[in-house]
């Protein structure tokens, strides 16, 4: 494999200027498909379009990490210093020669690429948004905060992004890579139903239930992303058993040590097989928690004739979700399944951030409306934006 600098900020230009061009395709048909619509009904448009891109890019990220691409190209922000897997060609080739199943051939070289490509493209997306929104702010209040601090967060997982590569695929990294990635959904979620300014009316309880269940289903998401990272699907044969046995042996304390590089104990060690048992095993007990607070809200929301469809959505999630977790361990974890598995959870964090978007509105909408009621043409016309 030829010697580079693993960060190589020379095709950041050729990077950028595409990215620019791929992100002028869904301006482009936003714009020109509602060439009469005021600036709030498009950006509701543009945030819908990528926050579509971006759980894209949550379920891409889940195949490059799968398909064990993320090192397909080894240095960052490009490829070898190219600006795509054409321009490394040479060293890509050599790579591959030196070792065909390692971590650097054609293929994963694309889907790095790729994967890079789209979460640039999300980037410019999200920028545009921002300026929009903090140009617009007088027309558009309380709208600023909400793209401006997405904006942020982009460039936090881009950060995240280079030290999956410079850090050699460290757990915690790309962990915490997979949580940024949602809570960049959310972001734009809740900035999605600010514009649209749709409500629905849910008691006190049931959104702090919803609350609860967001908690408890990022805590599930954390420790499936941890048993990703280490490469422990596999560690567990056989449910509701592991390895024939109830309870086997495990080693809490290696498995989540946090601060350690992929393979290894905090000690520089080799990671134990009963780490990645204990790995395994404590995402398979949360999934019961987690699992049974969803389907308790999903009934709840289901019984009331204004949110009977979220319950309905978040129940077939969740038994899709629960059939997919099984069979990558029943069958030994086809590619499919894990895909549909991290699908599902994005999904389940997106219906319920959506969920809870609406129902803030309300309550923002009737405090306004019963402490300032002379002012009711202004409000009217104005998103109700919960505050971060």
């Amino acid at each position: 494999m030829d010697a580079s600098p693993v960060v190589d900020f020379s095709p950041a230009l050729r990077l950028g200027l595409l990215a620019l061009l791929l992100a002028l395709l869904p301006l482009s048909w936003v714009w020109l498909r509602r060439p009469g619509a005021d600036t709030r009904s498009r950006l509701a448009t543009l945030t819908a379009l990528t926050m579509f891109l971006t759980f894209d890019l949550i379920v891409f990220g889940a195949f490059t990490r799968l398909s064990d691409s993320g090192l397909g190209c080894p240095d960052w922000p490009g490829c070898y210093g190219a600006a795509s897997p054409l321009g490394a060609h040479a060293e890509i080739l050599s790579a591959q020669t030196t070792m065909p199943s390692g971590p650097v051939t054609f293929s994963k070289a694309w889907i790095e690429m790729i994967h890079r490509y789209l979460a640039m493209t999300v980037g410019v997306l999200i920028l545009v948004i921002a300026a929009v929104g903090v140009s617009r702010r007088r027309v558009l209040p309380h709208s600023a905060a909400w793209p401006v601090a997405t904006l942020a967060w982009v460039i936090v997982q881009g950060l995240f992004g280079k030290y999956t590569v410079t850090l050699k695929l460290y757990p915690a990294i790309v962990t915490a890579h997979l949580l940024g990635g949602l809570l960049l959904l959310a972001l734009l979620a809740v900035q999605h139903e600010g514009f649209r300014d749709r409500r629905l009316p849910v008691t006190p309880g049931v959104r702090r239930g919803m609350v609860f269940v967001l908690m408890l289903l990022v805590v599930q998401i954390a420790l499936g992303g941890w048993v990703s990272t280490n490469y422990a699907v596999l560690a567990c044969n056989g449910f509701p058993s592991c390895n024939g046995e109830a309870w086997p042996a495990m080693d809490f304390a290696s498995a989540f040590s946090v601060l350690r590089e992929l393979g290894h104990t905090a000690s520089g060690e080799i990671l134990g097989f009963d780490a990645l048992v204990a790995i395994h095993m404590a995402h398979r007990a949360f999934a019961v928690v987690a699992s049974a607070a969803l389907a308790v809200l999903a009934v709840k929301l289901h019984r009331a004739p204004a949110t009977r469809n979220f319950g309905s959505a978040l129940l077939l999630l969740l038994v899709a979700q629960l059939a997919s977790g099984l069979s990558n361990v029943v069958l030994d974890w086809p590619l499919a399944a894990a895909l549909a598995h991290s699908a599902g959870a994005a999904g389940l964090v997106l219906l319920l951030v959506l969920l809870l978007a609406r129902s803030r509105s309300l309550a923002s909408k009737t405090a306004l409306a019963a402490h300032v009621p002379a002012q009711g043409p202004h409000l009217e016309s104005s998103p109700s934006w919960p505050r971060p």
